[in-house]
């Protein structure tokens, strides 16, 4: 039985507020951490030391040269986001424009008057607004968290790996509770404010709220590329010149683009990540609550069962709280083999906490039994509630199970990496091979996974229990995104660390941190992958029912679904080859320049001169916002012009299509480059008689592991990532227009208008 409407009226905005107030307390730890000299030692109850036992080198000059690094990204960061942010605005006012105007001026469908579609227009673009803005401030926060635990965690390094540890976890943290609780909390506001408007009317009011996902997601969009682009264009150009040409290390100072390269890794995998995966959260609970609308949950107006989407959401933030702590304080990391092991555990807890959660939460906010609609039949499906919990479950687990394989592919200490590492004796060719074909292989558990959580959720719930399995793999997405922003955070501390001279010991440790930040930054980017696929299918059905397309005329077999449907499977290789292209244009300046500056500074190479730090972070500064205004286009005029011109049947055809293809490539993207990336790193730690045995730095297997992970870059930090983004954009854009798109000739298009 359904409990009152009072409880999630408190719940849900409770429980956010509660995680933005957890998030500000980890905040506050974080910042007891003083950027001044000093030793330290630590041990643990026994009195021995457990920590890495190398002589402290740590002064004050040391730390104040840390602080003036972090100084120097912060400021790059903050100058590139800001640069962005202009022409993000321009895009925003533009595309308001369009919501208005499109939706606002369509001819009334029957049931609906005039001013219900003004009203749609206006609060679509307020909630498109609202879900933007949130976004934006998503990416801004998360990028200043990261830039001011950075320091902090290489200079917690001197002391060991424990205290390095908890700071860039904590760190990360914070990120991931302000976050989810900003997003929760803002779409429960809107909807509460949109109510005062829409009164009882919540298929109306459902309709208008998924601007908030369009404008999640297209902020997300330009976030991921531009700083995608920004990032790789630094590391490659950093790497092929300083680590293969020049035979210096990693973040050496010498290196001109060393900065540019750590400003990127805010930008890129914080700021950009932060707010793609805001835009599954908005556009997962969009897709659930336009499909609740249309149930007879919607026709008994009953709040409490309506609104559990945002129940799930709020309970996952009370799990992830909970969670957090075995990390920060119950059982934290101490040595360097525990650091993998512990975040792992932060994934296996949060699900294990969140399965009986979602069994109170499909118990008490759910009628025992309601009704959905199914599109082309005359009878509804009978759902009851232990149903959905199944389908919740479904998504939860099949997350879990996706993040582990994901791990098995991506991390050194299995065989996978192993191998890939191992044929870099034989050169970079050999190396590139074997790491695309693990990518490829790594597709099959996904996919399998994926295809049988939508079969479950379809099964027992339709399209609902698809959009809630989304909802359940991201139900834990503060401690997904804690473990996800962990890793470029210690990834700037090894850098601030090489670069201030704090001694290989140190450079030791964040590397082993960055090693383990690697691993779970697949991990998040395999949960986003996932979730973008459930996601993106609810929308889908959404988009059909909305556009009044039955069975037969959605079938593969109707020639304009199947004419849709190849072009929508070739976008993604289009949108990929445009951004690897960019990442290769940005990444050609950056090497002439890095190039030029070690030939024409004297004394350089030796250490007595400065590089021109500034002169790399204008390069990529200027490659990324040029260079991502063409994939954005691509994917924002895709959806518009294909409902417009060719009607609704073909632009679904279009979505499966992108949805099929977009999913697979994602997916060996993102691992493929993740194995590069700890190939190299297995063989730099030199941890193992095999890898020793490959290694050391500089040699030939070196350099052709640092080859392989340069290839890589852009896959799994640039094109990869944003096709998740593509797939869900293209749906929740063509949700919101389809009433457009079905005033064309009741959704013909213009173009077979022509031959009627």
């Amino acid at each position: 039985m359904a409990v009152d409407a009072i409880v999630p009226i408190i719940l849900i905005p409770g429980a956010p507020i509660l995680g933005i107030l957890f998030a500000i307390w980890l905040w506050k730890r974080v910042s007891n951490i003083h950027m001044v000299g000093g030793q330290s030692v630590l041990k643990g109850a026994n009195g021995r030391e457990y920590l890495l036992e190398e002589e402290q080198r740590g002064d004050e000059e040391v730390v104040a040269k840390a602080a003036e690094i972090q100084e120097a990204i912060s400021e790059g960061a903050e100058s590139f986001l800001m640069t962005e942010y202009r022409y993000i605005g321009v895009f925003m006012v533009i595309m308001s424009v369009a919501i208005f105007g499109l939706l606002s001026t369509v001819a009334p469908e029957e049931g609906r008057t005039k001013d219900d579609e003004t009203r749609n227009g206006i609060f679509s673009t307020i909630a498109f607004i609202v879900g933007g803005g949130t976004s934006l401030l998503s990416g801004w926060l998360g990028m200043t968290i990261a830039t001011y635990a950075n320091a902090r965690t290489a200079v917690e390094a001197r002391k060991g790996v424990a205290p390095a540890f908890m700071c860039a976890f904590r760190s990360g943290a914070v990120m991931g509770f302000l976050l989810a609780g900003l997003g929760l909390f803002n779409l429960f506001i809107a909807i509460a404010v949109f109510k005062q408007f829409y009164g009882d009317d919540w298929v109306g009011l459902f309709e208008a709220i998924t601007g908030y996902g369009l404008g999640g997601s297209s902020i997300a969009l330009f976030g991921r590329v531009g700083g995608g682009i920004y990032t790789k264009a630094a590391d490659v150009g950093a790497d092929l010149v300083g680590k293969v040409e020049k035979d210096i290390p990693e973040d050496d100072p010498r290196n001109p683009a060393v900065i540019a390269d750590n400003v990127g890794d805010n930008v890129g995998d914080i700021a950009g990540m932060g707010s793609d995966l805001f835009g599954s959260f908005a556009e997962s609970t969009c897709a659930a609550l336009i499909v609740s609308s249309v149930s007879s949950m919607g026709d008994a107006k009953d709040f409490s069962s309506l609104t559990f989407p945002l129940v799930i959401s709020a309970v996952g933030i009370l799990v992830c709280i909970a969670t957090t702590f075995v990390a920060t304080d119950l059982k934290p990391a101490k040595v360097v083999s525990e650091i993998e092991h512990t975040l792992k555990m932060q994934l296996i807890i949060s699900t294990v906490l969140m399965t009986p959660a979602a069994w109170v939460c499909t118990t008490f906010f759910l009628p025992e039994e309601f009704t959905l609609p199914i599109n082309g039949s005359p009878d509804p499906l009978v759902v009851k509630s232990w149903y959905m919990l199944v389908t919740v479950l479904s998504g939860l687990w099949g997350g879990l199970l996706i993040g582990l394989q994901t791990e098995y592919f991506t991390s050194n200490r299995y065989q996978p990496v192993q191998d890939v590492a191992d044929a870099c004796r034989t050169g970079a060719a050999t190396d590139i091979i074997f790491g695309l074909a693990l990518g490829y292989k790594s597709c099959i558990i996904p996919t399998i996974v994926i295809a049988i959580t939508i079969f479950v959720g379809n099964t027992l719930a339709g399209m609902f229990g698809i959009a809630c399995a989304a909802l359940g793999m991201l139900s834990t997405l503060a401690t997904g995104l804690a473990i996800d922003a962990y890793g470029p955070i210690s990834d700037n501390a090894g850098g601030i660390a090489e670069m201030a001279g704090m001694g290989e010991d140190v450079r030791e440790r964040t590397d082993a941190l960055d090693a383990a930040g690697n691993t779970t930054a697949a991990i998040g980017k395999g949960f986003a992958i996932g979730s973008a696929a459930l996601v993106s299918l609810a929308l889908f059905g959404a988009y059909v029912t909305r556009s009044k397309i039955d069975m037969m005329h959605s079938s593969i077999l109707d020639p304009k679904v199947f004419a849709g449907l190849l072009y929508g499977a070739m976008l993604p290789y289009w949108f990929s080859a445009m951004t690897m292209k960019s990442v290769g244009k940005a990444a050609l300046a950056m090497v002439e320049e890095v190039r030029r500056q070690f030939n024409t500074i004297p004394g350089l190479m030796e250490g007595t001169a400065r590089p021109d730090y500034k002169r790399c972070v204008e390069i990529s500064t200027a490659s990324s916002l040029s260079e991502m205004i063409a994939p954005g286009a691509l994917v924002m005029l895709s959806p518009i012009l294909m409902g417009a011109l060719f009607g609704t049947q073909a632009l679904a055809g279009m979505l499966t299509g992108g949805l099929v293809s977009g999913v697979q490539l994602a997916v060996s993207m993102s691992n493929t480059g993740g194995a590069w990336d700890n190939a190299k790193k297995y063989i730099e730690a030199g941890n193992t008689p095999h890898a020793r045995e490959l290694g050391p730095k500089g040699s030939d297997c070196h350099k052709a592991a640092v080859i392989g992970d340069t290839v890589g870059d852009p896959l799994k930090d640039t094109s990869g990532p944003s096709l998740n983004i593509l797939v869900k954009l293209m749906a929740v854009e063509s949700l919101v227009f389809a009433p457009f798109f079905y005033s064309i000739n009741q959704g013909q298009g213009l173009v077979f208008q022509l031959f009627q």
